[in-house]
């Protein structure tokens, strides 16, 4: 390359710090912690103490009263109210009716007959009542008297009962000895019971693996034609978009 390129005496080189304009984010002084202020502040920095300014207190109210409305009188002392006695004048009341006693001519005395005078007492008989169908109590040949005999009578003492039974053959001369339980009806008590149990061993059947009954795909199954194929991976160039555009000599 020709050095009519290069404009003055400019060469490529090295940046010696980064340059804000090859980034398009902030830039690496926003990874930085900050040294001013409090919070956020950088370890490896010194700090120095921050002071802060505290609000207004609120201002202590002078009265807490509920307000006028409770007023305690003056006169109001703890034996009760103090002062002289007041009366006060009341509308007249009401007069009471009085009581309308019957005069004389407001009885019957004839109508009284002989309930005036002493006499004997009367009986009459009243009529069937209504619900006789309903209060059918049961009569004297309802009831059952228990009985007055045998070993079961209620509120009464009774004679002993005897019984006799049939003559037992169990130990006469009558019992069948041909029926008495021979050897092989005794159950014989297991010898492991009693001495030292040897091992036992047991006979398996064969452990066949479980079958996989599953439906596999065949080769008609896929669709190689049908695959999508990858994004391929390109590499591209490294320049920068500060570099000045390479100007050739251009033929007249």
């Amino acid at each position: 390359m020709s050095a009519d390129v290069w404009v003055g005496s400019w060469r490529p080189h090295r940046p010696r710090g980064p340059i804000a304009a090859l980034y398009s984010s902030p830039g690496p002084k926003y990874a930085l912690p900050t040294n001013v202020g409090y919070p956020l502040h950088d370890p490896s920095r010194y700090r120095a103490p921050a002071y802060s300014f505290g609000i207004r207190r609120p201002q202590e109210l002078v009265g807490c009263s509920p307000g006028p409305g409770y007023l305690i009188p003056t006169n109001m002392t703890m034996r009760g109210k103090d002062g002289i006695p007041a009366f006060s004048i009341y509308g007249r009341p009401r007069d009471v009716m009085s009581f309308m006693t019957p005069g004389p001519g407001r009885y019957s005395p004839e109508k009284a007959k002989n309930l005036a005078y002493p006499s004997a007492p009367n009986y009459s008989l009243a009529s069937r009542t209504k619900n006789f169908d309903y209060d059918q109590s049961p009569g004297p040949a309802a009831y059952g008297l228990p009985p007055m005999l045998g070993p079961k009578v209620i509120g009464k003492s009774t004679a002993p009962n005897y019984s006799i039974f049939g003559r037992s053959m169990i130990g006469s001369f009558y019992e069948d000895l041909s029926k008495t339980p021979g050897p092989c009806n005794y159950r014989l008590v297991d010898p492991s019971v009693y001495k030292n149990r040897p091992p036992h061993f047991s006979m398996l059947a064969r452990n066949m693996p479980p079958g996989d009954n599953t439906l596999k795909p065949g080769p008609g199954a896929y669709s190689p034609e049908k695959h999508t194929p990858q994004r391929g991976l390109t590499f591209g160039i490294r320049h920068s978009d500060y570099v000045a555009p390479l100007i050739v000599d251009v033929a007249d």
